[in-house]
């Protein structure tokens, strides 16, 4: 017998925005709404910034499916999203906030991303949308036009279908996610993660940490940190003007050896091969601003971790513990917290331990609802045991029982009741 579906995916009617006429009805259509479901299709590419190509968008009465090359100036669009009563509901909608923060220079104001949601409801994190409306609503999508190209006109009927599909479940999902925090009262963990991710998405900084992802760094001196972070900045503004890849233009492994090398003038920038052409002057401008860096104000280098074995063991013990709290929490782990943090605060509780940093379980509902179950087991007044090793779910987390008062009957696991 199939599943009934707990919110029903309603019939609605379905229009296509390719005019200026119809762009107009359709703002004055949305500008009514106080919830709507947003997806867009671009391709990124070829372009430092995706090209957008496709907006889709449900209420609770139309799916619309508005053509950009078409309508014109896009803000008033984006403008509408700024209002803080307009819930804009999304699946892992990065994109769409740095397009709209692109457009009129601020994000969505009340963004609900139903991925995230499904973390606090103990879900799969990170889940796939096909994935998720077959979980909740008990619908099969098919996502036939993953790889197209949605510069391409005209479009096909296949691929305008798919374009619905991506919205149509988006506000029923949103009905059942939100009933569902506001049963375990996590409503205001959701918002909270919903601003930490927008704030996320639109960080757009290329000195503050992009440039630590470079391969090869570990081989650089506090010198050579700051001639490739220089360098890294430049492409990617370079990058920005030409509206292309960055790594298209000059690839990683060519900042590093540049930083390696510590060319100075243009007969050491020419005996590299894949340099952009015409822009040895601004590289090496780069280069000569990281060289008169004051050495206090030159990266510091990141060394590995190296912790004693009793801090990885313990490490591991936690994150063990850590996931028998989420299962019985229905919280996702991979949301909560990452190993760097289950180690960060392991290490405060060393006796030689600084002051903690870049520990996401000192912030927000991570520091109010789990790092205090995690220091119960660190301290030792909570404890976790094996209770089935046949089971799924063979751990358990028990308060502890002094050895005194372990005695047969008196509740201890071990005794003999019978």
């Amino acid at each position: 017998m199939a599943r009934r579906r707990a919110v029903a995916v309603p019939d609605l009617p379905e229009t296509v925005v390719n005019g200026p006429d119809g762009y107009r009805e359709c703002l004055a259509h949305l500008a009514t709404v106080e919830c709507l479901g947003l997806d867009t299709e671009f391709v990124g590419e070829e372009s430092y910034r995706p090209e957008l190509c496709l907006i889709q968008v449900s209420t609770p009465s139309q799916l619309i499916v508005i053509d950009p090359y078409t309508v014109g100036d896009l803000s008033e669009f984006w403008e509408l999203l700024r209002d803080p009563k307009r819930t804009v509901v999304v699946h892992a909608g990065r994109e769409e906030v740095r397009m709209g923060t692109h457009a009129i220079g601020k994000p969505p104001a009340n963004v609900f991303d139903v991925q995230i949601a499904c973390a606090l409801i103990g879900m799969t994190y990170p889940i796939g949308y096909a994935g998720l409306v077959q979980e909740l609503l008990h619908e099969r999508m098919s996502k036939g036009e993953t790889l197209t190209d949605w510069r391409r006109r005209p479009l096909s009927a296949n691929q305008i279908r798919y374009a619905y599909d991506d919205v149509r479940y988006l506000l029923p999902l949103w009905t059942i996610l939100s009933t569902r925090l506001k049963r375990l009262k996590r409503l205001a963990w959701a918002e909270e993660e919903f601003k930490s991710f927008v704030a996320r998405a639109i960080l757009d900084d290329p000195s503050v940490e992009k440039w630590r992802k470079l391969k090869g760094l570990g081989a650089l001196n506090r010198a050579e940190l700051a001639v490739a972070r220089e360098v890294f900045v430049w492409r990617d503004q370079f990058a920005a003007r030409l509206n292309r890849p960055p790594r298209v233009l000059l690839r990683d492994d060519i900042i590093i050896e540049i930083a390696r090398r510590g060319a100075t003038d243009a007969i050491d920038l020419q005996s590299l091969r894949g340099l952009p052409r015409g822009e040895n002057e601004a590289i090496l401008a780069a280069i000569s601003r990281a060289v008169n860096l004051p050495p206090a104000e030159r990266p510091e280098v990141l060394y590995r971790d190296n912790d004693p074995p009793h801090v990885t063991t313990l490490a591991g013990f936690l994150a063990v513990a850590l996931a028998e709290f989420c299962r019985q929490q229905k919280l996702a782990t991979s949301l909560v917290a990452t190993m760097h943090d289950v180690r960060q605060l392991v290490r405060s509780y060393q006796p030689d331990a600084g002051p903690r940093t870049d520990c996401g379980l000192d912030e927000g509902w991570r520091a109010t609802a789990v790092r205090p179950y995690l220091e119960s087991i660190l301290n030792g007044s909570m404890v976790l045991r094996v209770a089935d090793p046949t089971s799924l779910n063979p751990v358990t987390i028990v308060p502890w029982v002094p050895a005194a008062a372990a005695t047969p009957g008196a509740g201890d696991p071990g005794g003999d009741e019978s």
